[in-house]
């Protein structure tokens, strides 16, 4: 849940950064920015995008993440999207917004869309017994007072079921996921945790048993009805339901296990999810998650009719559980969270070898995916992305000194700071240059700015606007920058960026 939460701070954080869309109806009531205004918006992305590759390279290689695919969404466009590390077992291929990896739980969002257009054929009710639908999902008699388990509740994770099918199935090496008919013959020895609608209990059970309603009231398979219903209409021909073994150790990455502290990874065997699919079996790339929120974008925009009626969408991403403390909420199969009185939605996905998270702020059509091949938080990246863009988009531009015809790629690039720190970048910022580290836990909180003065020099402004000191670089005899002076202290320029 901590995850979760993180990542809607993080969307709220870009939300508020960046310009709402407009299109010229009530979505968007403001006017269109002007062309100067767009390319000043651009460019200001452009130099925060340049500075979360720098961080997120850095991060990753502190982390020791093999692999990670990072993928920003605004209205119905990709913005920035770019792999780091690599997705073999050979260090050799590198990775990409199109690499495929495990997105686990995300995948239940892809169920819940699969089950909302059975409801809008009228082949379901979320408020009826389960039961009616799968007679066999049967658990073990309960003498608490109870409401029935409905769909509502699996959906909701509010339905008091077990966490999981009763096989060991997150236990390693092998990760022996059951197929459908173990789940089915298992499921009546089961008993309920807690009495329906009254305990908040994430259940991989429950959305596997969505599943199983799907295929039931549509007569085709899982796998082909999601495929045919949802992943093709979407255009999302890298989206899967299950992992495809024949593209494992090349466009679907390999997983390994967390950090030991030897600074290794141990290596995780490829896994079948068999009969949890619904719940925690589909694959996909950044990119693809990146189309899926921007087809959330477009259809609650529109109101046309594309895979959901933009009604249903709307009824999917609004609290239908909130537990009697009110720290959590969820939407028919979608978390939804309010941040500073912003409405984040998305899921995320952590299974063996592989970690991902998908969440969207719909009212400012801005989401962000990120997936990787190891087991470390997702989420702390979509922080760091969301408080860089936030940073530069706040910043106001210095104007350039006069006179004078300068390059602020002269001074960019990373400097050594041992044994004081790692070392730092200086990147472009709004005019100026700002310090980045590459293992700073939130990059875009508290930037100091360096404002140029000309001939070298630099006057230093806090992240309160105050006018600190002067700064230098000095110059080898070709006209290299090759250091910085500061406090009369050095710090060497390694290389450019």
């Amino acid at each position: 849940m901590r995850a979760l939460f993180k990542t809607s701070a993080a969307l709220a954080a870009i939300a508020m950064a960046v310009p709402a869309i407009s299109g010229g109806d009530d979505h968007a009531n403001s006017e269109a920015p002007s062309a100067e205004e767009q390319a000043k918006q651009a460019a200001a992305m452009g130099e925060a995008m340049r500075a979360a590759e720098l961080w997120i390279e850095g991060q990753r290689q502190f982390r020791k993440i093999p692999g990670l695919s990072v993928a920003v969404a605004q209205g119905d466009r990709t913005v920035w999207a770019k792999g780091f590390g690599h997705s073999d077992r050979a260090m050799s291929r590198a990775a990409t917004p199109d690499t495929l990896y495990s997105i686990c739980s995300i995948s239940k969002l892809f169920t819940s869309v699969a089950l909302m257009q059975q409801w809008e054929a009228d082949k379901v009710r979320l408020d009826a017994p389960v039961t009616d639908y799968l007679p066999w999902a049967q658990l073990q008699p309960d003498d608490r007072e109870s409401v029935p388990v409905t769909l509502r509740g699996l959906l909701t994770h509010s339905a008091g079921l077990p966490r999981e099918s009763d096989h060991p199935y997150w236990t390693g090496p092998d990760f022996p996921f059951p197929t459908q008919a173990q789940i089915r013959e298992r499921i009546s020895g089961q008993s309920p945790l807690y009495p329906a609608s009254t305990t908040f209990q994430y259940s991989n059970l429950g959305l596997t048993l969505v599943g199983e309603t799907v295929e039931a009231v549509s007569g085709q398979p899982f796998g082909d009805y999601v495929t045919a219903e949802i992943l093709e209409p979407l255009g999302l021909d890298d989206t899967r339901p299950g992992m495809p073994r024949d593209l494992y150790d090349g466009q679907l990455a390999v997983g390994w296990g967390a950090l030991k502290p030897d600074g290794t990874r141990p290596a995780v065997k490829l896994f079948d999810p068999a009969g949890i699919t619904p719940a925690a079996g589909f694959s996909s790339s950044v990119n693809d998650l990146a189309r899926f929120a921007s087809w959330m974008f477009r259809l609650a925009k529109s109101g046309e009719e594309e895979v959901l009626r933009a009604s249903t969408l709307r009824e999917m991403q609004r609290v239908h559980y909130i537990t009697p403390d009110w720290e959590t909420t969820w939407g028919l199969g979608f978390a939804v969270r309010n941040q500073d009185g912003m409405t984040t939605v998305g899921h995320g996905g952590s299974c063996p070898g592989y970690r991902s998270s998908l969440m969207t702020v719909p009212e400012q059509e801005v989401g962000i995916a990120v997936a990787m091949n190891a087991m470390d938080n997702p989420s702390d990246f979509a922080m760091g992305i969301g408080g860089l863009m936030k940073s530069r988009m706040d910043a106001k531009d210095f104007d350039a000194p006069e006179g004078e015809d300068m390059s602020l790629a002269d001074y960019t690039g990373f400097y050594d700071s041992q044994p004081w720190s790692t070392g730092f970048y200086l990147v472009p910022w709004a005019g100026g240059l700002t310090w980045l580290s590459p293992n700073a836990d939130e990059p875009g909180a508290r930037m100091w700015r360096a404002k140029p003065l000309g001939g070298d020099r630099f006057q230093i402004i806090t992240d309160k606007g105050q006018e600190r000191e002067i700064v230098t670089f000095e110059r080898n005899a070709s006209g290299e920058v090759v250091a910085l002076v500061r406090h009369g202290n050095r710090s060497p320029r390694v290389r450019g960026l």
